[in-house]
């Protein structure tokens, strides 16, 4: 493969954006080490082999399920100008490597569960199966965004059962946290495609209430957000980094919300990919420094 092919697909996959749910999956890691330290006297932090693994697995389910996303949305943007340039339209890939790009990302995803432990491996034609049918749930609900967001929502809960074999259900709060999030801001980006979506018959929580109660839904989203960290960094006992992180993901999504209205979207670009990417990452140096400052 060539390197402008290469640099083709990443585009497809929008490699880049990994960064939005990896975070809070290596901050599920550390607490899982952490707590199995607590509990049985294990090695309070996960070893490099494990961190390898997780970041194979995120990075193969996400290639999977973007990939997905492009092959079933293929016809729809074609129709959408903002959409048009995308590989899969323009003929840059074709359909064929894409459904082949997607078998060796599930591929991926399944061997690095496979060298976690038995029901990571178990459970990763679950994880599959979920982002499979977020490409198509935008044909039939408005609430899509929720199941994008529990298609990054479920990392945590992944990411926990990697290192400790087995799911604490407290990581569902962080689960819960991370669905909001991540469909707080889909709503958002949603706006722009209002217009787009009534034409093509297609769902989403802009087109059914209008932008400017979208807005305010994603809002809600977000502040319920702040309150599930906050539960979950009480249940864990966790040390003031953890609360000055709430804090400061608070303040980032203050800013994001601040950047858009429902008469200027034009800075839409810059809360969906720059501030959330900032977000994601300060989640974890902060919760990692609570682990680190209280790792038993």
């Amino acid at each position: 493969m060539t390197p402008t092919r290469i640099r083709t697909v990443l585009e497809m996959i929008k490699f880049e954006h990994s960064i939005f749910a990896l975070p809070f999956a290596l901050t599920a890691a550390l607490l899982a080490a952490r707590t199995a330290h607590a509990q049985t006297g294990s090695p309070a932090w996960p070893t490099w082999q494990q961190l390898a693994w997780i970041v194979v697995a995120m990075v193969g389910a996400r290639s999977f399920a973007m990939t997905i996303n492009r092959i079933a949305d293929v016809r729809y943007d074609a129709q959408n100008p903002r959409t048009r340039n995308r590989a899969l339209v323009t003929g840059a890939l074709s359909v064929p490597f894409a459904w082949a790009f997607t078998w060796l990302a599930a591929a991926l995803l399944v061997f690095a569960a496979w060298r976690l432990n038995r029901l990571a491996l178990e459970l990763s034609p679950v994880a599959l199966t979920v982002l499979f049918f977020y490409s198509y749930t935008k044909r039939f609900t408005s609430w899509s965004h929720l199941v994008l967001g529990f298609c990054l929502g479920i990392s945590p809960a992944a990411a926990w059962i990697a290192i400790a074999g087995s799911l604490d259900l407290r990581m569902l709060i962080l689960c819960a946290a991370v669905t909001l999030w991540v469909g707080g801001f889909d709503v958002l980006y949603a706006c722009q495609d209002v217009d787009f979506d009534r034409r093509a018959g297609l769902f989403s929580i802009p087109r059914r209430f209008g932008i400017p109660h979208a807005l305010l839904i994603s809002r809600a989203m977000h502040v319920v957000m702040i309150a599930l960290l906050a539960w979950l960094a009480a249940s864990f006992a966790l040390p003031w980094p953890a609360w000055a992180g709430i804090a400061v993901v608070a303040a980032m999504l203050i800013w994001e919300h601040s950047l858009v209205s429902a008469t200027d979207l034009s800075r839409l670009n810059a809360a969906f990919f720059t501030i959330n990417g900032y977000i994601s990452v300060l989640f974890f140096l902060f919760w990692g420094a609570a682990v680190w400052v209280s790792p038993s």
